[in-house]
């Protein structure tokens, strides 16, 4: 939110204790999410389960990065993804850092904490906001289109796709990632 209003202006209503307003609608936009998901009223997007099931299949090393609290990740990856697959996740989000996307705290965060190398990551975004942080933290970024974003700049993007592509069409793979990475596969 402080991304946004820094950049179109801020409503006359926050003109004072911004971050302490900011803060209440964050808190009350995570309440509301959470029961959205958990009555089932936010789907996951076409592809991201296949894309996630290949993945856990060939070993690949996950982490969800978010602007959202912890709590509002861990609820969603639980409950759209399921347990099993939810295990294979370290979740890095928003309250965890001290700057949010579009600074790239919570990627090089991820980076860190994993020991990962940055050449060999890719990071799959949906906002320009996202891939922002991705490129400013130095790592591939491929986007997906979303209606939520649609309008969006996504210049810089690695790849830019409509959507990951269901079993039948499947788009994106983990080849397709690893054709992204910033090294040659091993």
């Amino acid at each position: 939110m402080t991304a946004h209003w820094d950049q179109v202006g801020w409503p006359d209503s926050m003109k004072t204790d911004r971050q302490e307003k900011v803060k209440e609608l964050h808190l009350l936009k995570t309440r509301i999410f959470n029961n959205m998901i958990c009555e089932g009223s936010i789907p996951l997007r076409p592809g991201v389960l296949r894309l996630v099931d290949e993945a856990i299949q060939n070993g690949v090393r996950l982490a969800c990065c978010s602007t959202s609290s912890v709590d509002a990740v861990t609820n969603l990856i639980q409950t759209l993804m399921g347990s099993e697959r939810a295990a294979y996740f370290r979740i890095f989000a928003g309250d965890m850092v001290k700057k949010k996307k579009p600074a790239p705290d919570v990627y090089l965060m991820a980076v860190t904490e994993m020991g990962l190398d940055k050449s060999r990551c890719v990071i799959v975004e949906d906002t320009s906001i996202g891939l922002a942080a991705a490129k400013a933290a130095g790592i591939s970024c491929i986007v997906t289109k979303s209606a939520y974003a649609a309008m969006e700049d996504f210049s810089g993007a690695d790849m830019l796709v409509d959507e990951l592509g269901e079993e039948t069409t499947p788009g994106v793979t983990v080849d397709t990632l690893t054709s992204l990475l910033k090294v040659p596969s091993i």
